[in-house]
């Protein structure tokens, strides 16, 4: 099991338990293959518990413990939401502990909160590369048009209007729908 603090750096808590200011686990160091765990701020961790108060636990780990299906759903929960929920259904304390660490250290992802049953896991999300759709006609802009008084000491009105795809904006700030282009009948029999 991970000791919460070096020794020589206990603090008395809250309700009597041990912790130490950074809260971070000192595992074993068996080997140095593994990559360092994620280091957040208390900031951070503040930031990700506020964000995991509603979410639903999305992987539950029953009686046989961490499963190799357990550790792949886990896994493609954080790649596609990046922050989820962990519900062990052990009644044992400290096997829910160990269950947490070796959970985070596997997928390399920072503990964020464990109270009881839940465990709250964050990592970040890969970045996802969008295929360009060749087919795909460009969608709705935004755009904010500034209309000047004829007096000078005025503010512009600005209007935000939205222009889709098959639309234009003249230069008086109108919307106007754009007409398809005539085809050359010439240059269609040469090409």
């Amino acid at each position: 099991m991970a000791d919460w603090c070096a020794p020589g750096k206990r603090q008395g808590g809250p309700r009597g338990r041990a912790f130490c200011a950074a809260r971070q686990p000192v595992l074993p160091s068996a080997d140095n293959t593994r990559m360092p765990q994620i280091q957040l701020t208390a900031a951070e961790r503040k930031q990700h518990r506020a964000d995991a108060h509603h979410i639903d636990p999305v992987v539950i780990i029953g009686a046989d413990g961490l499963t190799p299906a357990v550790h792949k759903e886990a896994d493609a929960a954080l790649n596609a939401h990046g922050l989820i929920k962990v519900r062990v259904l052990c009644d044992d304390r400290i096997a829910r502990e160990t269950i947490y660490q070796q959970l985070a250290d596997a997928l390399d992802a920072a503990p964020i909160q464990h109270i009881g049953k839940l465990f709250v896991l964050w990592r970040p999300r890969p970045a996802r590369e969008k295929a360009p759709d060749e087919e795909r006609k460009p969608g709705p802009k935004n755009v904010k048009v500034l209309k000047y008084s004829k007096r000078g000491g005025q503010r512009p009105e600005v209007k935000i209007l939205r222009v889709l795809g098959n639309q234009h904006l003249t230069p008086g700030g109108k919307i106007k729908r754009s007409q398809p282009r005539q085809k050359s009948v010439k240059k269609s029999r040469l090409g």
